[in-house]
């Protein structure tokens, strides 16, 4: 049996546009061309199409119009739309896609662009048919397609969890051990039906990996109150204890972009309540018994016995006899006494417990939780600010579409971009200034001018940035997926002359992801409040921009950049 070519459908009132796709597609595809959106439903009766390329501008009914009449018919409804437009504007754009378009191409076009971004939709198309047609026995076949993402957004909350454990100076595990105990302590409760009610209803799974971000406030602490090796005072204790509220607004933030999220409510509840006590006696909040959500008493305890059996700054570790005795004494105070009962009374099975393998991942269902994760992680790096930094993930993704499409145009910059997936550019781009997490918060905040030492702090997070992506590629199949990341983490502070960091790059062996972002990056710090400054308007932003072309910025960066100001300007307003 033969392969089946592809049926296409190209629609535009001018004939020399239908002839130029006709001929950049032919080859590959079956191509068929009506010059309205009235001889398009004519042509229903005879083709069935995979996928129409629709203008705008036609008269007597416009692209919006027919598109709107495909997505009202059950014939037509699933067809995907690629709109192929002159009107290069934000405002048609999204207008186009809030119709149902799948994806907006500006004229003049560059074939392979436009080759692969049907590709890429045709595919799109086929697995969600396939999916569709086998949805009788849907769970294994997900699970097979989407292993790639599962085990990258695994390894990135396992990144971030470790990032922060190390700057606990916490070695041997902790992350993996709680992880471990909890599975332990749940299914103990499961069995003998304590809080069964509740717990049939969570995905254990997720809760357990959710588990690994419970201490995540600790990036906020500063590293001479984290890694004391004595007893902290009273009022350094009052500045860890924060460390609670500030995990439990980490996640909040994230929630805004992810709402109705599991993976997410259960990371906020362990984070803001693991340190809550029984008796009320506990922070951020004194809640009191069965105030305090069930994960924030389950983590309490495995918290705790970790700590207790494992060495610290400020203490050598206890035996396991010795924790034991502890948390019985705590039960009733410290921890749940339900709880606290069945973890004694089945202590052997903690102190037996297997250490050698992670806890089991959690099953997820849709590569957005890709995307989750990575608006994690890069949160995490933008909330160790002062708040300058919110909305800077979606500003800069906007910036970014706008100079790829610019560049696009550009004959000594289209080859390499169609090389591109866009969408895995832009996804990656949130991860650039990761590095910072491991910068001290009171240096990202500093209001006044930076000393030598300082802004040697600060450089290290393009290193560091670098070394983060790194370990999430060694841990996953397809490290394609983050192919960018790394070149725009390590990069994005080189500059054009030479004097840039971390590697003093010059020219174009600075990568071109780096160029773009250098630009881009700069000119959303300028139009955006900082610590050191108030916010410049776009004007005086570009003026700068300008100014420093052939110096700092790739100087044909910069004259494109100047081409499309009037773009930048307008997508920049959140």
């Amino acid at each position: 049996m033969g392969f089946e070519r592809k049926k296409i459908i190209m629609v535009d009132d001018d004939r020399t546009n239908l002839t130029v796709v006709k001929n950049a597609l032919i080859d590959r595809y079956d191509v068929f061309t009506v010059p309205s959106g009235e001889k398009l439903f004519g042509l229903f009766e005879k083709v069935a199409p995979d996928l129409i390329l629709l203008d705008i501008e036609m008269p007597e009914m416009n692209g919006y119009e027919v598109i709107r009449k495909l997505k009202d018919s059950e014939q037509t409804v699933d067809i995907p739309v690629i709109f192929l437009s002159g009107m290069i504007d934000p405002e048609s754009e999204i207008e186009g896609l809030n119709l149902g378009a799948v994806d907006y191409i500006f004229k003049p076009f560059s074939r392979e662009l436009l080759l692969k971004r049907i590709e890429l939709h045709l595919l799109l198309e086929a697995q969600k048919q396939e999916l569709k047609r086998y949805s009788s026995n849907l769970e294994g076949m997900v699970l097979e397609k989407t292993q790639t993402v599962i085990e990258l957004q695994n390894t990135v909350v396992k990144t971030v969890a470790e990032l922060v454990e190390s700057r606990d100076n916490i070695t041997g595990g902790h992350i993996t051990r709680t992880q471990n105990y909890l599975r332990i302590l749940v299914n103990l409760l499961l069995k003998h039906g304590i809080y069964l009610k509740e717990l049939e209803q969570w995905d254990i799974d997720l809760f357990v990996t959710s588990s690994q971000l419970h201490d995540v406030g600790k990036i906020s602490i500063k590293d001479e109150i984290l890694l004391k090796p004595g007893s902290l005072t009273d009022e350094e204790f009052e500045i860890m204890k924060n460390h609670a509220a500030f995990g439990r607004k980490i996640i909040e933030k994230i929630e805004e972009s992810t709402p109705n999220n599991a993976f997410l409510e259960h990371a906020k509840i362990l984070a803001g309540s693991h340190h809550e006590r029984w008796d009320g006696t506990g922070y951020p909040l004194g809640l009191k018994g069965e105030e305090i959500p069930l994960q924030g008493r389950l983590m309490a305890i495995v918290d705790v016995y970790d700590a207790l059996t494992n060495d610290r700054p400020y203490k050598k570790a206890y035996t396991h006899e010795e924790a034991i005795g502890i948390i019985e004494e705590g039960t009733g105070k410290h921890f749940d006494p339900l709880i606290g009962e069945v973890f004694v009374r089945y202590e052997k099975d903690f102190a037996n417990a297997d250490m050698g393998g992670e806890a089991n991942p959690a099953r997820t269902s849709s590569s957005a939780q890709l995307n989750m994760i990575i608006k994690t992680v890069s949160s995490i790096a933008d909330i160790r600010g002062d708040g300058s930094a919110v909305g800077q993930a979606e500003r800069v993704r906007r910036y970014l579409r706008v100079f790829v499409d610019a560049l696009i145009k550009h004959e000594g910059y289209r080859e390499e971009l169609s090389a591109w997936d866009i969408d895995v550019f832009l996804m990656s781009a949130q991860l650039h200034d990761i590095g910072k997490i491991a910068v001290p918060g009171h240096i990202l905040n500093k209001a006044g001018e930076l000393t030598r030492e300082e802004f040697d702090d600060v450089k290290r997070h393009a290193d560091i940035g670098v070394k983060i992506v790194l370990q999430i590629k060694e841990n996953v199949d397809d490290g394609n997926l983050l192919q960018h990341a790394e070149a725009l983490a390590g990069s994005h502070h080189e500059r054009w002359d030479g004097t840039g960091y971390p590697k003093g790059l010059k020219g174009k062996s600075i990568p071109l992801q780096g160029r773009i972002m250098a630009i881009v990056d700069v000119y959303d710090a300028l139009t955006s409040h900082r610590p050191q400054r108030s916010m410049l308007n776009h004007k005086e932003a570009v003026s700068i921009v300008r100014n420093l072309s052939g110096g700092q910025f790739d100087p044909e960066l910069v004259d494109i950049f100047l081409e499309h100001e009037k773009e930048f300007e307008r997508v920049g307003v959140v």
